[in-house]
């Protein structure tokens, strides 16, 4: 046999054994995923009605795989009807969850605890997860609900939080954030409430020291989150890891809540 197609024997071998190998291992794989941040305001709408259904249904229509929600009640009381809103929402959905309660109060009219926090609502199986409270100066306790999930073999670090009031308590939250984040590596997303606009000296904190980009930082006005009718501050936020690429963000016009929820299509790589 002549070596020129020895050569070329071998290199095809190589070629499918190279092939094989990042088959099994599942190197170099890309997923496309759609994430979502909602501040729910406890299922209440503009309306005034409390209707957890149509908060579902909002985020059904988006085909957000992993939703972080924020101001979810879990038998807080009358405003909610004593809902264990997180539940609910993913059995509606179809979805695996966790909820973190920030506020955990005595019960008023039962056995229960009034719970008040963020939850995490996702497609893929959550693997892990622990609900971190943050420094909080102000009347209510923060939090940060940290997951991993696998999305199709890949494990995907998503955190959701709502932070506080004032800049003092928020920068000392992201510094908080910042630290946890670092403890782990692989794609991330963290999404939330930061009650905090684009330029100011908190979100600068999390994108440098956090190493986090901004999906929306080129959006505009047309980024702006709150209030629903002309919004006016983007105050919502979804942000990743470098490696995370970005294909499409959108913010979703809707009535159901006091904000405005916010979509990204991204794609992750193992």
């Amino acid at each position: 046999m002549k070596k020129g197609v020895v050569c070329l024997l071998l290199s095809m071998f190589l070629v499918i054994v190279f092939s094989s190998s990042v088959a099994a291992t599942g190197k170099g794989k890309e997923v496309n995923l759609k994430v979502m941040s909602f501040n729910i305001h406890h299922g209440e709408g503009l309306d005034g009605e409390l209707d957890i259904k149509r908060t579902a249904k909002v985020m059904k229509d988006t085909g957000a795989e992993i939703i972080g929600i924020q101001e979810v009640d879990r038998f807080y009381g009358d405003r909610s009807d004593f809902q264990d809103q997180a539940r609910k929402l993913a059995k509606l959905l179809g979805y695996h969850y966790v909820f973190g309660a920030n506020l955990n109060l005595e019960p008023e009219t039962s056995n229960k605890n009034r719970q008040y926090g963020t939850a995490v609502l996702s497609k893929y199986p959550i693997i892990d997860s622990e609900n971190i409270h943050l420094s909080s100066f102000g009347n209510e306790q923060r939090g940060l609900l940290r997951t991993k999930i696998n999305v199709k073999g890949i494990h995907v670090h998503f955190y959701n939080t709502h932070l506080g009031l004032n800049v003092a308590e928020r920068l000392a939250q992201i510094a908080e954030i910042n630290e946890v984040k670092s403890s782990f590596s692989g794609p991330s997303v963290l999404v939330g409430d930061l009650n905090a606009e684009p330029d100011s000296k908190e979100l600068q904190l999390l994108l440098q020291e956090g190493n986090l980009v901004d999906v929306f930082a080129n959006g505009g006005d047309e980024s702006n989150t709150f209030p629903v009718i002309n919004p006016t501050k983007r105050i919502d936020y979804i942000l990743t890891s470098p490696s995370v690429y970005h294909l499409d963000s959108q913010v979703i016009y809707t009535e159901a809540s006091d904000h405005l929820p916010i979509v990204a299509d991204i794609v992750i790589t193992r």
